[in-house]
């Protein structure tokens, strides 16, 4: 047995810990590059927190779903302006381009050396300047991932930046900031991160350390995720939608740490093509397309490797799911139909994605890394047919 396991340098969990954010950047750089969400009055109390600590900083904000072409002017702006710490604070957009700016500031070269796909994907040279990231959605998990997903607009497909100088020094998550999120984000968010935690515990690249942090975090993201929605005003939380909250901050985490180290599916191998080719946010695609993406492989596991130690953590996960302990993997597929119908996630065709769109997305997908964790190989009839449920 054999694998790797690496994260943040420092993990800060917990309500209230945001508060810890002035003094910690204080203690790695002189300037800071302050990058935010397209809501960049909620950064407000961290930029109170950098005034406390004495550290001038550079506003950037990321409007949508990270951009190269965004990114390099970042990079840009952050050597103009002498910046020699990071912070990002937002959703995972923010701390992707976060993480891609401070990377490269420490690399000296260029960002099309080493994209994926549409550059020359060479190593990351040198040490990142030190990033804090700090995320208020409970979804992507990006705080302790080692890659950076950015949308080429010309080429309309999303790549990777990925190396160990993405991860981020600090990862502070404090759960306080997610709870304005409205039901609607929260739930894209949460599906997101619930993704995350069922594609990595059925991976071809499994393995035990992020088989615990997957097993902890499907049974609490299935518990909360349905009450953390649950809001008819997210300006005013019951205590029981708080905590609901707070045990989705700890999933997303968890989410992030077992995406980084064992890989991911067949959904995100769709959902990086899709939401590189329409606008659509990415956590909506996953809700989506994870029923049904389970139904495939477990169909496909019962023809091609029946018995098989695979199947068996399906049924695993639909236990951790429904809370039965006689539960059966289409049990499980079908509480995650249900979820997603409660939830009211909009199906592919919402976007303009067409009948006609499939067979190109297929042959996209069938080329994205993730797919290549998926822990079984799907037939190109097999992945049409994921899309044609999605629709």
């Amino acid at each position: 047995m054999q694998f790797e396991f690496a994260t943040a340098g420092r993990i800060l969990f917990g309500p209230g810990t945001v508060a810890r954010a002035g003094g910690i950047v204080a203690g790695m750089g002189r300037r800071a590059l302050l990058v935010t969400g397209a809501s960049s009055g909620r950064a407000r109390v961290l930029r109170d927190l950098l005034e406390g600590a004495g550290i001038p900083w550079v506003d950037m904000t990321v409007p949508g779903e990270p951009t190269v072409d965004l990114v390099e002017d970042g990079i840009r702006h952050a050597r103009a302006e002498g910046c020699d710490v990071v912070v990002g604070f937002g959703g995972g957009s923010a701390l992707d381009t976060a993480k891609a700016i401070a990377a490269m500031l420490g690399d000296g070269g260029t960002l099309l050396e080493h994209l994926e796909v549409i550059g020359e994907g060479r190593p990351l040279r040198g040490v990142a300047v030190p990033c804090v990231a700090i995320p208020t959605t409970a979804g992507t998990g990006s705080e302790v991932t080692r890659n950076a997903v950015l949308t080429a607009t010309g080429h309309r497909v999303k790549v990777s930046l990925r190396g160990p100088q993405l991860l981020p020094r600090i990862a502070l998550v404090d759960p306080e900031l997610t709870y304005g999120l409205p039901p609607a984000q929260t739930a894209s968010s949460g599906l997101d991160a619930l993704t995350q935690l069922i594609e990595p515990f059925t991976s071809s690249r499994a393995n035990p350390l992020a088989d615990a942090l997957c097993r902890e975090g499907i049974a609490r993201a299935s518990r909360a995720l349905p009450l953390a929605c649950d809001a008819a005003d997210s300006r005013v939380l019951s205590p029981g939608q708080r905590a609901a909250r707070e045990e989705m901050a700890l999933a997303a985490l968890l989410g992030g740490l077992a995406l980084a180290n064992a890989g991911l599916g067949a959904v995100h191998g769709f959902a990086s093509v899709i939401g590189g080719a329409f606008a659509a946010p990415h956590g909506a695609v996953c809700g989506v397309l994870l029923p049904v993406v389970v139904e495939a492989n477990v169909r496909a596991l019962h023809e091609r490797q029946p018995g098989g130690a695979t199947l068996a953590r399906y049924e695993e996960v639909a236990r951790l799911l429904t809370g039965r302990q006689d539960a059966t993997a289409p049990d499980g597929a079908a509480w995650l139909h249900d979820l997603v119908a409660s939830l009211d996630v909009p199906p592919l065709a919402s976007y303009g994605i067409s009948h006609d769109d499939v067979p190109a997305l297929v042959e996209a997908a069938s080329r994205a890394s993730s797919m290549r964790a998926n822990p079984v190989a799907l037939t190109p009839g097999e992945l049409a047919g994921i899309l044609e449920r999605a629709l």
